[in-house]
C-alpha cells in the first residue's frame, strides 16, 4: 500500500464545479481499478466512479451526467471532476487504486456543496 495524496476539495456554491486529483508518491505499477468513494454522516462508503485499466468507467446513480473520472497515466494520477454539484454531494471524498492485488487509499478530502 501507499499513501494516495488527494487535494482540490473545498467549499462551493450549488451548480458549481470542483476538481479533485488524487497522486501517489510515485509511479504505481499493475493498477487495475481506480475509484472515488464519497462518504456522509450515517452513511456508509460509497463508490461515486470507477476506472478500471481498460478504460472502462462506472457512476452511481445520483452523479452520473455530473461526475468524470479520468487518469494520467504518465504519473498515475486520478481525478474526478464534479460539474453542476448539489448539496447532497457535501460529504469526504477519498480516492481508490487497486495495484498489484493490494488498494491505496486516499486521506479524505471534504467537499461541501452549500449556498
Amino acid at each position: 500500500q501507499v499513501h494516495l495524496t488527494e487535494s482540490g476539495g473545498g467549499l462551493v456554491q450549488p451548480g458549481g464545479s470542483l476538481r479533485l486529483s488524487c497522486t501517489p508518491p510515485g509511479t504505481l505499477f499493475s493498477i487495475t481499478d481506480m475509484h472515488w468513494y464519497r462518504q456522509t454522516p450515517g452513511k456508509q462508503r460509497e463508490s461515486v466512479a470507477g476506472l478500471t485499466a481498460g478504460g472502462s468507467t462506472s457512476y452511481s446513480d445520483s452523479v452520473k451526467g455530473r461526475f468524470t473520472i479520468s487518469v494520467d497515466n504518465a504519473k498515475s494520477a486520478l481525478y474526478l471532476q464534479m460539474n453542476s454539484l448539489k448539496p447532497e454531494d457535501t460529504g469526504v471524498y477519498y480516492c481508490n487504486i487497486i495495484h498489484l492485488g493490494l488498494a491505496s487509499w486516499g486521506q479524505g478530502i471534504q467537499v461541501t456543496v452549500a449556498s
